[in-house]
């Protein structure tokens, strides 16, 4: 849909439009899914169903067919089917003057919780079998372990990690990819619980080396740090584990900034700078450290354009306006090349079967939660996402090139997360049903009472209330971090007329 751009800002709006529709289609086929399991299980067993919607809200269109209500709500997030015999929810619901239903069995309350979480492993390996079809994109840093940059004066470079270093090993980890969700430099390193976070690494010519680097040896600053306020906590998430490493990844340009260097040199967008002056770049960040080095004198960069390789000149320059020395340590302001780097680089499609698919997600939620549950880790709940967050992310995999391919892939991981949360043995969650039925089994009879419905409602409340927590953290990565000491980056490029004008006598 990039052609769109193409149309002005009428086909902004309506790519915009477009992203918003296809995010909605896909997270809510997921929920309807997983809510369809309970329904159809619910129709297995015999169970009352008083209403199957999709969408929640004011309906815009319901029908009644054989005493069920379908409905389509006017609010597009899921849906739900609502089983009146599963448990007492009147202190939230209110109370009715519906008649007395004939009791089900426990086996019958487990079968149909069960189902959603069920239906939702099901649809993950759909997704998974597309995606061992179709092939996952994957960038550098996903399929190599290799450093790439070692940010200066970082604690990963006081300990002595050097770019090109192959990581074997994190906290006592064997690691196969720099990003990811498991067996990951990045998780073992953001998981990591103790005072130093152990690395194995191997250097070509050294053999292996290990070291012991310290997350909190990050070099003070004189500034004096700017305390967020109390309003600016609530959407702000909590910093994770990171010693100043990157993956290795050839730097591909994202976008060139308009009377730039880089756009007088003629680099465009999805170009590959693969060496600077003959030296090899590891990663985006080799070319801004030899960018500053060469204080403005040109530069012959080897760039891959389409399968050939090119040779391009350019010229960084300090920008034409610009408050640069506001943001750098000795308040100068450097020479730039006017380009933002794609984050992820090039990125090419690989066969994952199913089983690493599926497996992988589900040992990566048992990590997740672990780490949670455990007092000395870093992550927290605060660092969990909603449907605002999950809708976010997918509309951000929906604007690359390869974006379908992705949101297959995420739709595995995501309905495994679905399926794992919901058997939680929490009231109001399936698992919390299934432990219910568990307990009435054992007890051979249900649980009954006011105190059962006021725990039935609390813990309600408090799933409300969590949901409305990670919304705000969500809605706060939509801003990103405050600007410094309130000021924004502000940099400007101006055309070759209006930059000779500027630089001539007198003006």
């Amino acid at each position: 849909m990039a052609w769109l751009s193409s149309l002005g800002a009428f086909g902004e709006a309506l790519r915009f439009i477009i992203l918003i529709l296809e995010v909605i289609l896909v997270f809510n086929l997921m929920i309807v899914v997983h809510e369809w399991g309970h329904f159809l299980a619910a129709r297995w067993r015999g169970l009352k169903i008083d209403k199957f919607y999709i969408w929640f809200g004011k309906p815009l269109w319901k029908k009644t067919i054989n005493g069920v209500e379908y409905g389509l709500g006017s609010i597009p997030a899921g849906g739900f089917v609502a089983l009146p015999q599963m448990a007492p929810m009147g202190g939230l619901e209110g109370e009715t003057n519906q008649e007395p239903l004939p009791p089900i069995t426990p086996l019958d309350k487990a079968i149909v919780a069960f189902a959603g979480p069920l239906f939702s492993f099901l649809l993950a390996c759909v997704f998974a079998v597309a995606v061992w079809q179709v092939g996952k994109p994957q960038s550098e840093a996903h399929t190599t372990t290799t450093v790439g940059y070692v940010a200066e004066d970082s604690p990963a470079a006081k300990a002595g990690i050097q770019p090109g270093d192959i990581v074997k090993a994190v906290d006592g980890h064997p690691v196969k990819r720099f990003e990811g969700l498991v067996d990951s430099v990045r998780w073992n390193m953001v998981a990591s619980e103790g005072d130093t976070i152990p690395f194995e690494v191997e250097r070509p010519g050294q053999g292996t080396l290990k070291f012991d680097v310290d997350p909190k040896a990050w070099p003070k600053s004189d500034d004096k740090p700017v305390e967020a306020s109390w309003w600016q906590s609530i959407f702000k998430r909590p910093e994770l584990r990171d010693v100043g490493l990157q993956g290795q990844m050839t730097p591909m340009v994202g976008e060139v900034h308009k009377n730039s260097p880089a756009d007088d040199a003629g680099i465009k967008p999805n170009d590959l700078i693969i060496r600077a002056d003959g030296k090899l770049l590891r990663s985006t960040g080799d070319l801004g450290d030899y960018v500053r080095a060469s204080l403005g004198k040109a530069i012959m960069l080897d760039v891959e354009r389409g399968g050939k390789m090119i040779q391009l000149s350019v010229t960084p320059r300090v920008p034409d306006e610009n408050n640069l020395a506001e943001f750098t340590e000795d308040k100068k302001a450097y020479p730039m090349v006017g380009i933002a780097w794609d984050v992820e680089g090039k990125r090419t499609p690989i066969v994952v079967t199913p089983w690493e698919q599926i497996s992988d997600a589900v040992r990566h939620m048992g990590n997740l939660v672990s780490k949670l549950l455990s007092p000395k880790s870093d992550l927290s709940p605060a660092h969990m996402s909603g449907p605002v967050g999950v809708g976010r992310l997918y509309y951000k995999l929906f604007q690359h090139p390869d974006g379908w391919r992705l949101v297959l892939w995420f739709s595995v991981v995501f309905n495994i997360n679905l399926a794992i949360l919901n058997m939680m043995p929490f009231p109001v969650l399936d698992g919390g049903h299934i432990t219910m039925a568990i307990a009435e089994a054992i007890r051979r009879k249900p649980p009954q009472g006011r105190l059962l419905e006021y725990v039935q409602t609390a813990c309600a409340l408090a799933l409300f209330g969590f949901l409305i927590f990670v919304t705000l953290k969500d809605t706060g990565d939509f801003f990103g971090a405050p600007a410094k000491d309130g000021k924004s980056l502000n940099i400007k490029w101006l055309p070759k007329d209006q930059r000779a004008a500027k630089a001539a006598p007198g003006a």
